[in-house]
């Protein structure tokens, strides 16, 4: 999972209006043909079954992740965008409800219920996913980039008062991030 944005709905640019998003994250060679089909029979839906008559730059939810070599965890990936104007369910391998926000972060392991949806608005046409509920199923690497507190510093001797507070051999030159 990556940008999980599932517990406050979120805007994209300051004018779109807030959803709830989540990024799916596949192994390239990951078999999506379930969600292609899905994609496929929407696109079907709105446009008809003769595919040249689908929208010349229609898009597709299917994104190449090595287009996004600046994105931790994109590498060798295929990803699928997903947004609801609902919140949508959120829940633990063992079906308990996640109310935590730290526990469901960028780079841990989910899979999400979808509804491929065929889309004209504003002169962009395509299909995307409607997000409708998520299982946690495991922990994974986050792709935060922030360190751990504990990598960040050395044990110093505790401080009973404010008076360590000015004496310098308590800092180091990077304690400030300069």
């Amino acid at each position: 999972m990556s940008f999980p944005h599932v517990f406050t709905a979120h805007r994209v640019k300051p004018t779109d209006e807030p959803k709830y998003q989540l990024t799916l994250l596949f192994p390239n060679n990951a078999d999506l043909k379930e969600l292609k089909r899905a994609a496929n029979n929407a696109a079907i839906e709105k446009w008809g079954a003769d595919e040249k008559k689908w929208p010349k730059a229609m898009k597709m939810p299917f994104r190449d992740g090595n287009d996004k070599e600046d994105m931790e965890g994109y590498k060798d990936q295929i990803f699928v965008y997903s947004s609801s104007k609902k919140m949508p369910g959120l829940v633990d391998h063992e079906r308990n409800s996640i109310t935590n926000e730290e526990s469901f972060y960028a780079g841990c392991y989910a899979r999400a219920t979808l509804i491929a949806f065929a889309y004209d608005v504003s002169g962009n046409k395509g299909v995307s996913f409607s997000l409708q509920n998520v299982q946690k199923l495991g922990e994974g690497k986050p792709f935060s980039g922030r360190r751990k507190a504990e990598d960040d510093f050395d044990s110093v001797e505790e401080q009973s008062s404010v008076d360590g507070a000015n004496d310098e051999k308590n800092y180091a030159e990077d304690d400030l991030g300069c």
